[in-house]
């Protein structure tokens, strides 16, 4: 019988487990911050007929890819301190205190736990569809200073950018006290965000300049190419931003809490580092993508094809449990009935082509 459609996944009913005939398999595993890639490939052992030697041989079954949504639970909480704060200088004395039930502090950011939840509540549906599956999880680990200077080395670890410096008096140092738009001098600077902080950027000291008051209500979240008509200005002040570390760092804070609780969950898992990954896949000639990533964790011997069609998923959450929203400015509006959109379908409902039933 059909147990799921997607992925399709059958359910054999006319045969008992002594009558069946299984394979192993494992569930290759590359974890990232925007999206994960999934591997389920049958383990297969052959052996060398002129060596005898025995290796294994993964075929693959399903290539999958889920989309995590950090950036959304983190604008989620981010919503909800900005309310908490607005509500502090109400007079809400009729509330009970709540200093005593903020419970342990958590090992990791709610946007980061999200994308840890994703991947073991994906691990354990693999682990139920899919007979004798045992997890291979890379465990990447990325040198962020490495990755803004090559050549890094010794103490140069312990001294940042800023090193003698303090972040306005270094930001004013480097621009020659002007303006960074206009060159004007003689005006009050500020600290502006060269990419605004509503895209997404950090406040990492390569994304601020010393920009005049004239100047900086204008530019205001506008992005710098638009705002800056010179190509060598634009030049010379993009020349200085930096790649951004947020996804090697969200890769470092999950690694561990990963595997750990993959392993609590009483799964098979295995590690493995991302050197072995992009070994294995230039020794296979392997294309470079998060799916086929996930088949060369480990140490397979050899895989002897890789599937063209990848499952897209997508973490859309479980939706608002609020007993009432808020308008735009921040006030909440009366109590209303939970209806769904026809976007906010989530993953088990049953909707008909010709509307709701």
């Amino acid at each position: 019988m059909v147990h799921r459609q997607s992925p399709f996944v059958i359910r054999l009913k006319d045969r008992t487990v002594e009558d069946s005939v299984t394979h192993a398999h494992v569930l290759g595993v590359d974890p990232g911050s925007g999206t994960t890639g999934f591997a389920v490939a049958r383990r297969l052992e052959t052996v060398d007929t002129e060596t005898g030697e025995l290796s294994e041989h993964w075929e693959p079954v399903l290539l999958a890819e889920l989309t995590h949504r950090g950036q959304a639970v983190r604008k989620k909480m981010t919503q909800r301190a900005m309310y908490r704060r607005r509500r502090r200088p109400k007079n809400l004395r009729y509330r009970a205190p709540r200093f005593d039930n903020r419970g342990s502090k958590r090992q990791v950011a709610p946007s980061l736990q999200s994308r840890v939840d994703n991947i073991i509540g994906w691990a354990d549906r693999f682990h139920r569809w899919v007979p004798q599956v045992s997890l291979v999880v890379e465990t990447a680990r990325f040198d962020t200073q490495l990755l803004q200077n090559s050549n890094i080395s010794g103490a140069e670890y312990q001294q940042g950018q800023l090193v003698g410096f303090q972040t306005r008096e270094y930001v004013l140092y480097r621009d020659q006290h002007a303006c960074v738009y206009c060159d004007a001098t003689g005006v009050v600077l500020n600290l502006d965000h060269v990419i605004a902080r509503s895209r997404g950027v950090s406040d990492r000291v390569s994304n601020l300049a010393a920009v005049g008051i004239p100047c900086n209500p204008v530019k205001a979240g506008m992005p710098v190419e638009e705002f800056v008509t010179s190509r060598a200005r634009l030049s010379r002040i993009t020349s200085r931003l930096k790649t951004e570390l947020r996804d090697a760092a969200w890769t470092n804070a999950t690694r561990y809490s990963l595997v750990r609780q993959l392993r609590d969950g009483d799964h098979q898992v295995t590690t493995s580092t991302g050197s072995r990954t992009k070994y294995t896949r230039h020794r296979l000639g392997v294309p470079k993508t998060h799916v086929l990533d996930a088949l060369c964790v480990g140490e397979p011997g050899s895989v002897g094809f890789w599937l063209t069609q990848v499952l897209g998923i997508t973490a859309t959450g479980r939706g608002s449990h609020t007993r009432t929203r808020s308008d735009k400015y921040g006030f909440l509006r009366l109590p209303l009935t939970r209806v769904k959109t026809h976007y906010e379908y989530t993953t088990g409902d049953l909707v008909s082509s010709g509307g709701h039933r």
